[in-house]
């Protein structure tokens, strides 16, 4: 199983992938492709991309039973004691909006501790 995920690339591209996969929504495209044409067509991706950005999720014979592959990506690919993750860059990590000690539950603590 194979799913490529586009995001502001040519439409030339996505063309080319119609070719070998289904789109099932906009930028998404999946299908069953040998090993030897997933990488020719993610060679093709990578050099028709320009300033886009692109994900390629396929299955393995793994724990995890897929791996990824990224192209100009905010997130990175790290592996992890042999698991594939995502990794968010810190300065896009989401901040909490909330303060400390807002809550009844933590007033109540607070006030056992005193």
């Amino acid at each position: 199983m194979v799913v490529i995920v586009l995001t502001a690339c040519p439409a030339g591209l996505r063309g080319h992938l119609t070719r070998w996969l289904l789109e099932i929504s906009p930028g998404v495209f999946i299908g069953h492709l040998p090993a030897r044409i997933r990488d020719l067509l993610w060679s093709r991706v990578e050099e028709m991309c320009k300033d886009g950005r692109a994900i390629l999720i396929y299955s393995t014979k793994s724990e995890q039973r897929l791996a990824f592959k990224v192209h100009r990506h905010d997130w990175d690919v790290v592996d992890l004691d042999g698991l594939q993750l995502m990794r968010r860059p810190a300065d896009q990590a989401p901040t909490n909006p909330m303060r400390h000690g807002w809550s009844a539950a933590s007033h109540r603590r607070r006030a056992k501790r005193s």
